[in-house]
């Protein structure tokens, strides 16, 4: 799994350019996304002037888990900035941007104005090298 200290930063896997994210700015591991988590990192915040984006907008049957599925698609795809490569997506299943418990009382909905979430592909990106280890018993 790509798990690095706090300061690190992830780079992309196909260049290794420095995304300017870290560890920090993931989500909490155990935290529930409607659209899933399997296989990707998901973070609250990224560095936007080291990507691309472009909307993605299509109409056809996607079954992304039990309680996420639809005929239309909306969704963001970011790619690096220094060579294209597709690292993943932006969701709309972050959590609520307000604090009360929601549309007519019944807890959060997609009607619920929400965070960001940036879905990035653990695949697509290198995992921060750990810190050098410094010489044990060595002076």
């Amino acid at each position: 799994m790509a798990s690095a200290s706090a300061s690190a930063s992830y780079r992309c896997a196909a260049c290794g350019a420095d995304l300017n994210v870290t560890a920090a700015h993931l989500f909490p591991a155990g935290l529930y996304f409607e659209a899933g988590n399997k296989g990707t990192l998901s973070f609250a915040w990224m560095d936007e002037s080291r990507l691309r984006f472009a909307p993605e907008d299509r109409i056809a049957p996607f079954f992304e888990t039990r309680n996420y599925w639809g005929i239309q698609r909306k969704r963001t795809l970011i790619s690096c900035d220094a060579c294209g490569c597709l690292l993943g997506h932006i969701y709309d299943d972050g959590p609520p941007v307000m604090d009360g418990i929601g549309q007519l009382g019944m807890g959060p909905s997609q009607v619920i104005p929400r965070h960001p979430r940036y879905r990035i592909k653990i695949k697509a990106v290198a995992a921060p090298a750990p810190p050098p280890a410094a010489a044990y018993g060595k002076q």
